[in-house]
């Protein structure tokens, strides 16, 4: 995945922290999993692109606009390391594509004339159900 720019530095923050999962005593001991925020603010994004991106964060952004992606699936730092950069990047690039625009349709006269049809008979139907009296 190819984004339009590179991942400026002063905008990632990395931590390293404990991972769960298998992995034995290495787990407990060594920080391998990486915890990297982006500020999104300053990636220069235009304005579809952020709310696009936001959107597909979700949970994933706080309200002060860091995206923070916590990657663990490997065993050493590096290779976590360059996971979640490549996570931020592919969101990146998800986020530049545009949505198709919809276009407005409206129903033809014979199609609404066709929906009516069909509910009065469903409600003719509906009325044969009701209780009978033998008046």
């Amino acid at each position: 995945m190819e984004t339009p720019f590179a991942l400026p530095d002063d905008a990632l923050e990395e931590r390293f922290i404990t991972a769960g999962g298998p992995g034995g005593q290495n787990v407990n001991k060594v920080a391998t999993a990486v915890q990297l925020r982006v500020d999104t603010f300053r990636l220069g994004l235009p304005l579809y692109a952020w709310r696009k991106l936001k959107e597909l964060a979700g949970s994933r952004m706080t309200s002060t606009g860091v995206l923070v992606i916590q990657a663990q699936r490997f065993r050493t730092q590096e290779a976590n390391r360059a996971d979640a950069r490549e996570r931020v990047q592919a969101m990146i690039a998800e986020a530049f594509k545009r949505d198709a625009r919809r276009i407005a349709t409206k129903p033809s006269r014979a199609a609404k004339a066709r929906r009516v049809d069909a509910k009065k008979s469903r409600s003719s139907v509906k009325q044969g159900r009701g209780k009978v009296s033998f008046d």
